[in-house]
């Protein structure tokens, strides 16, 4: 497991890529589909990942209880499943299913949107407007694993509930931390 800080950014306020993405079932989905005309939270995340598997049920908890305040929320796949079995897209539902994912899981197998994105680690939390201008780029919160603390995503409610509410996005924006993205071999971001 290497950790990987999310340094290489999108700016923010500037619009987000668009994506085109299927679920394990076979479903595709774009960004305006997962949307819906509501703000989006974007996560790249993967079955396997300590990280990840840290902040599941919470992540999942928290993204039930925005979707009920008009927030959409969707996670994408990006890791190579040839090299990471556990990430493959036919064990994605019940990774999902057990976190209580209301939400599409999509499977970015060429790897372009993590690319676009600047998606470095699993998770990595983007925050996008409406409008599709990126809003924020952080952690879930900061708890780590194998440590005693319980997720509970105190920098992404934070974030969620300035936009419910109409008031400024908190600062800083802390970066993600977790597993890199598992590149495919000529995948790998550009320096």
């Amino acid at each position: 497991m290497a950790r990987t800080a999310s340094t290489q950014r999108l700016p923010l306020g500037g619009f987000t890529p668009d994506f085109s993405l299927p679920d394990a079932h076979g479903k595709t989905w774009s960004k305006a589909d997962c949307a819906n005309g509501k703000p989006l939270v974007v996560v790249f995340a993967c079955n396997h990942c300590p990280y990840v598997v840290h902040i599941r049920d919470s992540f999942g908890r928290l993204a039930s209880e925005y979707m009920a305040k008009g927030i959409s929320f969707v996670a994408i796949n990006a890791n190579d499943a040839a090299q990471y079995p556990d990430d493959a897209p036919e064990k994605m539902p019940a990774f999902a299913q057990a976190g209580g994912w209301k939400f599409p899981y999509l499977i970015d197998a060429s790897q372009a949107v993590a690319n676009a994105w600047h998606a470095a680690c699993t998770p990595d939390i983007f925050v996008i407007h409406q409008d599709g201008k990126l809003l924020y780029a952080g952690q879930f919160d900061s708890t780590r694993p194998k440590s005693d603390a319980v997720a509970t995503g105190d920098d992404l409610r934070a974030v969620l509930q300035a936009m419910v509410t109409h008031q400024p996005i908190p600062t800083p924006q802390i970066p993600s931390l977790g597993c890199n993205i598992k590149w495919k071999p000529g995948n790998e971001p550009k320096q």
